[in-house]
């Protein structure tokens, strides 16, 4: 370094009593006066290692030291903020002597603790890396605890959803089963009944084959020209009575059953007539005939002749009307029915 050249001397003059001091606190008799400073070389030189400062006495720091002050503070802030961002060990910071500074730090009392400062900014940047470190695994954490409750979650889902699904897939096969045993019952009971009626019909048909031997029809060789209960003007009551057979004149006219002769004779619109009552008080009523064969109280048995075919009475043509009245009653019921009651088909 270039060393400047010395400044002509200057005439010694007392120091004169001024107002501004350097500590606030009046004027002092210690503090000047000052010989003119021409800095050289040797004096410029940076001094290494500790500093010693002359004592400050009287009250408070000077504007310098409050420059000197912020200096320090961001000197020592941008030190912790390079260590906390860089993460790297804090470094200490070392300042060469100013002028006026020796009035700040006494000789006697301790030097600020610059260093522990420093050191606790890079502390505390360590605790702040500790920190961020703690911080990021308390957020993997939280993460992975999330991510845990969620699969949970979704488990016991899947776990209600296959219960359910398993539930139904029972249900449904219970139901199953049991609408196949109703339906097998239904079969059986159908089958049961079918086999029942098909037992009673064949019953039936046994007693009816055996009826069918005990009484026949009245006639042969007919065709059934008016039923019973059939309306109509041509007669008096307004409908049919009885069953018409109708055949040709002369026709064989044969008891339907075992009984005895109540009436034969001439019967007005009915023109000839024979009543055969049966041993059960029924009636039967052979009507229009062109003659009669037996006589009142004689005993006729099934498939004797009692008379013919012919068309005497209310007539349209030659044709047998037989009427069945049920223990003797003046209202006849359907001769068809009660024939086929005993085993024949009219």
């Amino acid at each position: 370094m270039a060393s400047n050249p010395p400044a002509p001397e200057a005439p010694y003059a007392p120091a004169q009593p001024s107002t501004e001091t350097f500590g606030y606190g009046g004027y002092r008799t210690d503090e000047g006066p000052w010989e003119e400073w021409n800095p050289t070389a040797e004096s410029i030189r940076p001094v290494r290692g500790k500093h010693r400062v002359a004592k400050q006495r009287g009250g408070g720091f000077a504007r310098s030291s409050t420059v000197l002050g912020v200096g320090v503070i961001a000197a020592v802030s941008a030190g912790g903020m390079a260590s906390a961002n860089t993460g790297k060990a804090p470094v200490s910071i070392s300042m060469p002597d100013l002028p006026g500074v020796g009035s700040l730090i006494s000789e006697d009392e301790p030097a600020p603790e610059a260093a522990p400062a420093l050191a606790s900014f890079g502390s505390e940047a360590a605790v702040d890396t500790d920190t961020d470190t703690d911080a990021d695994q308390s957020v993997a954490d939280a993460g992975e605890a999330l991510r845990s409750r969620i699969m949970a979650q979704a488990e016991s889902q899947k776990t209600q959803v296959e219960v359910k699904a398993a539930a139904a897939a029972a249900k449904a096969k219970a139901d199953a089963v049991v609408k196949a045993e109703k339906e097998a019952e239904a079969k059986a009971a159908a089958a049961k009944k079918k086999a029942a009626e098909e037992a009673a019909a064949k019953v039936e048909a046994a007693r009816l084959a055996e009826l069918a031997k005990q009484y026949t029809l009245p006639t042969s060789s007919y065709t059934i020209t008016s039923t019973f209960g059939q309306a109509g003007s041509l007669w008096s009551s307004g409908y049919h009575t009885g069953l018409d057979f109708a055949a040709p004149t002369g026709t064989l006219i044969k008891a339907v059953h075992t009984g005895t002769i109540t009436e034969a004779g001439w019967a007005g619109a009915y023109g000839y007539r024979t009543i055969l009552t049966l041993d059960d008080g029924t009636e039967i009523w052979f009507c229009h005939q062109s003659s009669i064969s037996v006589s009142v109280g004689q005993k006729v048995a099934t498939g004797d002749v009692i008379g013919r075919v012919g068309a005497t009475g209310n007539v349209t043509g030659a044709h047998l009307h037989l009427e069945v009245h049920a223990n003797g009653s003046a209202d006849g019921i359907d001769p068809a029915a009660w024939l086929r009651s005993k085993g024949l088909n009219p």
